[in-house]
């Protein structure tokens, strides 16, 4: 009679075991499908976007001199050279900063720093300012950059900016790529009486250079679109000479808002083809960086 009865309750936890799987199937399946949903949607309204976009300034884009020749005060007339340089010389010199700088706080965050009460307080402030508005950075830029250091409403003085603003979003990412490599990794080599800088320089940091890179990817391209904090360090929406790191400035962000601001409607589709150059350009750069993570990565 107790056997009997035990083999009831075992099949009764049984088949109560199998309808709370089941539920919980349908239930992953209920949020997959609306997830989907949502992703479908954001792909919908990035796909309008992009169709107006290139109606309204492809034809613009396409036109001779739109890509190396200086501004104009005629819609029809001119181009964003100088935009395109100064774009690409503060993207450069955002990688140039933030790259090391980032990746090394990161590598003495995770490798070398003790567990004490001062690194937690390092990390929550870290985590904290990758969420700042940009704006912020660029009051900072404009009163330690422009003022303190005297560099005036300079390229470099914009660059540095930008890299103040980049700093946060490498540390962090190359923090989780660190913490990813396999302790087994680590610990296989200090059994064969490796330091421990030649076990972070030949293992660890090429076992994480694919996400370090994409950190970089993402504070890169959000760099080069930010405008906010450019136009509160110096920024100006009109130029007529290729920029250098000490002159004044401008960037496609800061053409794309000097263009859509003018009431003439020729400028709408001249915003709309700086709005193209910007993405090609972002897109270039991220090619880049995304080759070369999965070359790391087959490595």
């Amino acid at each position: 009679m107790t056997t009997s009865y035990q083999e009831n309750d075992s099949f009764a936890s049984a088949a109560e075991f199998t309808d709370n799987v089941d539920k919980r199937e349908s239930l992953g399946k209920v949020f997959e499908v609306i997830f989907l949903f949502g992703l479908m949607i954001g792909i919908f309204v990035l796909g309008l976007l992009l169709f107006d976009i290139l109606g309204d300034g492809l034809g613009r884009f396409l036109s001779p001199g739109f890509l190396t020749d200086t501004p104009s005060r005629f819609p029809d007339q001119g181009g964003i050279r100088p935009a395109i340089i100064s774009s690409i010389l503060l993207g450069l010199v955002v990688i140039f900063v933030t790259v090391p700088i980032g990746v090394g706080a990161a590598l003495y965050l995770e490798e070398y720093a003790p567990k004490a009460w001062w690194t937690a307080i390092i990390e929550i402030n870290i985590s904290n300012l990758a969420g700042v508005p940009s704006i912020v950075y660029g009051l900072l830029g404009l009163g330690v950059f422009n003022y303190l250091l005297g560099f005036g409403p300079a390229l470099i003085s914009g660059a540095l900016t930008l890299s103040l603003l980049s700093l946060p979003v490498i540390i962090v990412t190359s923090r989780e790529a660190i913490r990813a490599v396999p302790d087994s990794l680590r610990n296989a080599s200090y059994g064969l009486g490796v330091t421990k800088w030649k076990t972070i320089s030949s293992h660890v940091i090429p076992y994480a250079i694919p996400g370090i890179l994409t950190g970089v990817i993402i504070s890169v391209s959000r760099a080069i679109g930010d405008a906010a904090s450019l136009i509160v360090v110096g920024a100006v929406g009109f130029l007529t000479f290729d920029p250098g790191l000490f002159q004044r400035f401008m960037a496609l962000p800061i053409q794309i808002y000097s263009y859509i601001t003018r009431p003439e409607p020729g400028f709408a589709s001249a915003a709309a083809a700086t709005i193209i150059a910007l993405l090609l350009l972002i897109l270039a750069l991220n090619g880049v960086a995304i080759y070369i993570r999965q070359r790391f990565s087959i490595r």
